[in-house]
């Protein structure tokens, strides 16, 4: 696996093997790389003869009141898991390479609609931040695929979204959500829990999935489904910041003509906030 840190290498590698004919699959992460992580490398090299992995910790997504600074950095752990599963390249630029000039002037790209409400509307500038360093990531790698994993269910269709309406000629792969054997969805902010917190946590799941039975069984009465599982994650003691019944694709309001929906879910556990989804067809 090379490790790679400057654009200039990153795209000089990118030219050989396109030269040489091979196809290129990306996956951007943030480190602090977990088996959910490890599985869309896993993806990847099933899609493509090369695999980039990126690691940026990316500024522009931290709101003001998020800790930037003490985000998990793992790097030694993750090189070596990326290693073992043969990745091709390890990217992992500065902030001042992806960044030169510095936030205050950088453009950024906006992706209207999709990114509102939701995350979007928890976490103000998130989106942008995320479209923008893809963008970037997309521009310096120029890969046939990339992989994103289902559990930012959100943040999936506005990559998709922002890939089609930009034309760049990308193929974005969701992979599904990668579980602990209590149905907790991994994930980096995992770390912060307690046992006893994690085993709490696993109710987001349960009562997403309590919600996509009642959905399959005909129940479409969404507005009381939803305040029955906020209910529900409050007596566990979460607390709730949406619980929302949607159309799978563009993420509006379900109504009662939809087949296919996402049940998106966050709710603070403590001071972690823990994200998940579950799809269901009627």
């Amino acid at each position: 696996m090379q490790s790679i840190t400057e654009i200039k290498s990153l795209r000089s590698q990118i030219r050989a093997w396109r030269q040489a004919g091979l196809s290129v699959a990306l996956v951007p992460t943030m480190g602090n790389l977990h088996r959910g992580h490890f599985s869309l490398v896993e993806k990847a090299k099933t899609l493509a003869d090369k695999v980039v992995v990126s690691i940026f910790v990316n500024p522009m997504q931290f709101g003001a009141n998020e800790d930037l600074d003490n985000y998990p950095r793992t790097l030694d752990a993750d090189k070596q898991g990326l290693a073992d599963l043969e990745t091709d390249i390890l990217f992992i630029p500065s902030v001042e390479a992806i960044y030169p000039n510095g936030l205050g002037v950088q453009s950024f790209v906006d992706v209207p609609g999709i990114s509102m409400g939701y995350c979007g509307g928890s976490r103000p500038g998130h989106f942008k931040g995320v479209a923008t360093v893809v963008t970037k990531l997309f521009n310096l790698v120029q890969p046939d695929y990339a992989c994103f994993g289902e559990k930012d269910f959100q943040q999936l269709q506005v990559v998709k979204t922002m890939a089609r309406d930009l034309s760049i000629p990308v193929e974005i792969i969701g992979v599904p959500t990668m579980r602990e054997v209590s149905g907790l969805a991994m994930s980096s902010r995992n770390g912060y829990l307690s046992s006893d917190e994690k085993q709490t946590a696993t109710i987001l799941f349960n009562t997403l999935n309590r919600c996509a039975q009642q959905l399959k069984s005909g129940n479409k009465a969404f507005a009381t489904l939803e305040a029955d599982a906020k209910a529900t994650l409050e007596s566990a003691g979460l607390k709730p910041d949406y619980f929302s019944i949607a159309q799978r694709d563009t993420l509006k309001a379900a109504t009662l003509e939809d087949t296919r929906f996402v049940i998106l879910a966050a709710a603070f556990l403590g001071s972690v906030r823990l994200i998940d989804n579950i799809q269901v067809e009627v």
